[in-house]
């Protein structure tokens, strides 16, 4: 036997029957719950598409201003509603920033203030489905409304996909087809619940969820299960264009959606330091106490003045606005409160242990995969500059020596080891996921460019060992053999500031000035060691100062070696190619006249003083 309508088992004082139970039919049958179904299927698959698309088109400069933002609460407010709107959900822009502070980059106050915003931003979806309400038989109407349109939007977006070479076309287009696909799931929905108006059975089920208690647990549930408040708020105004949707059965139904959206972010602090657990607790907390005001607030007066307006017929406007109107008037009423909410989330995750300082990567960045890219390139931009930073102390250091100096450059260099590896193992990860074209070589760009930087660090720790042994044999180089180093350090350190610069900033032009630097730093050495030589005959060096003023020169040029890597890596990767050693090549027996210019300038420049 087999059942093709659905029905479930409540309890009842009118009936008869010993238990006091009965059946409600509700009359759907098996083929309208495969077309919802699928109508939900489509909608949050046109939902994550869109959503993906707007994050690789948007997502480098929105993290840029979120990183960027003041103390001031109500601009992190305004700022969290913009991005949420942008980027269509508010659990990606909250995990996102218990991400942030997780990576120390943002404080528990700047994200407080965003994540009231990102309650106000998820509304922006409800306002776009609300299109599908439009009445109305003219042609402007007519074309307003989603299910003319969307299919245009969809053909329109597969096309940049399947035409355009450029990356952000096709970006373009992936938010077309998501948005195409989300208003069809949405009109599948819509066609699905029309049928149920009229049946009695189906009506009588949701008079269960007129209960507040019961319509609170429902929202919930169905945001915990879909994960996001905008696909449950989607599918109650779905059942809203079938009149299916009252007041009475809708406020509980918001008000628990809101707290359900939370899981999401409190799965995401799971393992994060304790300040992303209590960014997550201010996002509870904040939806908590906002939904028992609003409870509080709207049953005490209906107890007072029984609103009769609870059994009127909503609209997927009328959804659109009462879900706006809820998610403003909790974040009016809390604002003052931020910091109260910060204390509150401070007492419920204390200060235990110490934690790692060096987890600047989060995982939960991975979620947004052009986020945690711009991430990786602000750690890897850190990373340089400490490798360049360590040098140059290092080279100081040798002048004039400290152990305590030299021991926390050594610690430096372990850091810059953990940069590494922890970069590396990161943008692996990321090059996994869905990724453009541009992000792709972007990704390689780093990967390729890490290395040298770390080597530049362990250069760094070769001339502290240098320092280390001629402090230990009390012996030191001569006034000449100095000036002349100290040439040679001025032009190392000109090109590590040009390599660095032109990596942060992906400057083609200013990367190929460093190629003639690099070899006037090779000519430098040679005419070092000549000069050494010239001494050593003299009989005013010695053979041991020799070996150690060796060693300086090798790792100098080891590092102007590491510089031109990292240049010929950011000029290769822009022209989409990977030949170093044929572009060294070309470059050095071209002889154009930008090389030989910038050559004869450095050289000049770096001139060693004449000897007598």
């Amino acid at each position: 036997m087999c059942y093709d309508t659905f029905g479930i088992i409540c309890k009842s004082k009118e009936d008869n029957s010993p238990v006091g139970e009965r059946r409600i039919d509700l009359g759907i049958d098996i083929f309208t719950i495969f077309e919802l179904l699928g109508g939900i299927a489509m909608f949050l698959y046109g939902m994550k598409v869109m959503g993906s698309g707007l994050e690789r088109v948007s997502g480098s400069k929105l993290e840029g201003i979120l990183e960027r933002l003041s103390n001031k609460t109500i601009k992190g407010v305004l700022l969290g509603a913009v991005v949420t709107a942008i980027i269509q959900s508010s659990a990606a822009t909250t995990v996102m920033v218990v991400g942030f502070v997780n990576s120390g980059i943002m404080k528990l106050a700047q994200a407080t203030g965003i994540i009231m915003g990102a309650n106000i931003g998820t509304t922006a979806t409800a306002w776009i489905l609300s299109l599908t309400g439009i009445q109305g038989d003219s042609f402007f109407v007519q074309i307003l409304k989603p299910s003319n349109f969307a299919p245009l939007f969809a053909f329109a977006g597969i096309a940049m996909i399947m035409l355009s070479k450029k990356s952000k076309m096709r970006d373009i287009g992936s938010i077309l087809v998501g948005f195409g696909i989300l208003m069809v799931g949405m009109n599948t929905m819509i066609d699905a619940m029309e049928p149920l108006t009229s049946l009695d059975g189906f009506q009588e089920f949701l008079l269960m969820f007129t209960n507040p208690f019961l319509g609170m647990l429902a929202g919930f549930a169905l945001t915990t299960l879909l994960q996001s408040s905008s696909a449950s708020i989607g599918i109650m105004q779905a059942m809203a264009v079938a009149g299916n949707v009252t007041y009475g059965f809708a406020i509980p139904m918001i008000l628990g959606q809101n707290i359900g959206s939370c899981t999401t972010t409190l799965i995401s602090c799971i393992g994060a330091k304790k300040n992303a657990r209590r960014a997550a607790l201010v996002h509870l907390y904040f939806n908590i106490i906002g939904v028992i005001i609003v409870f509080v607030l709207f049953y005490g007066l209906d107890l007072i003045f029984k609103f009769s307006f609870k059994s009127l017929q909503m609209s997927v406007v009328d959804i659109a606005i009462l879900h706006s109107a809820f998610n403003v008037f909790s974040t009016f009423i809390l604002l003052p409160f931020s910091k109260q909410l910060g204390h509150l989330a401070t007492i419920s995750v204390p200060d235990t242990v110490a934690e790692d300082s060096t987890n600047f990567l989060d995982e939960r960045l991975l979620n947004t995969p052009s986020f945690a890219l711009e991430r990786c390139k602000r750690i890897a931009v850190e990373m340089a500059q400490l490798a360049k930073s360590t040098l140059c102390d290092a080279v100081e250091v040798m002048w004039e020596f400290s152990e305590k100096r030299a021991q926390e450059l050594e610690e430096a260099e372990g850091l810059i080891d953990t940069y590494e590896d922890k970069l590396g193992s990161y943008l692996v990860k990321l090059s996994g996921l869905g990724i453009s074209e541009e992000e792709s070589r972007e990704i390689s760009r780093l990967l390729y460019t890490i290395g040298d930087f770390e080597r530049i660090g362990d250069h760094a720790v070769n001339l502290l060992k240098t320092a280390r042994e001629m402090d230990e044999k009390g012996i030191s180089f001569s006034d000449e053999a100095k000036a002349d180093l100290r040439v040679l350090v001025g032009a190392v350190e000109e090109i590590l500031d040009i390599s660095i610069k032109a990596f942060e900033e992906d400057d083609v032009q200013l990367a190929a000035h460093v190629e003639p630097i690099e070899q006037v730093i090779d000519s430098l050495g040679s005419e070092i060691k000549s000069r050494h030589i010239k001494r050593l005959q003299d009989g005013n060096c010695t053979i041991e100062l020799g070996f150690i003023l060796s060693d300086v020169l090798t790792n100098c040029e080891r590092v102007s070696d590491h510089c031109s890597n990292i240049a010929v890596c950011i000029i290769q990767i822009r022209k989409k190619e990977l030949d170093t050693h044929g572009y060294l090549n070309a470059v050095k027996h071209s002889a154009s006249g930008d090389f030989v210019e910038d050559f004869n300038k450095y050289s000049e420049k770096y001139a060693l003083t004449k000897t007598e």
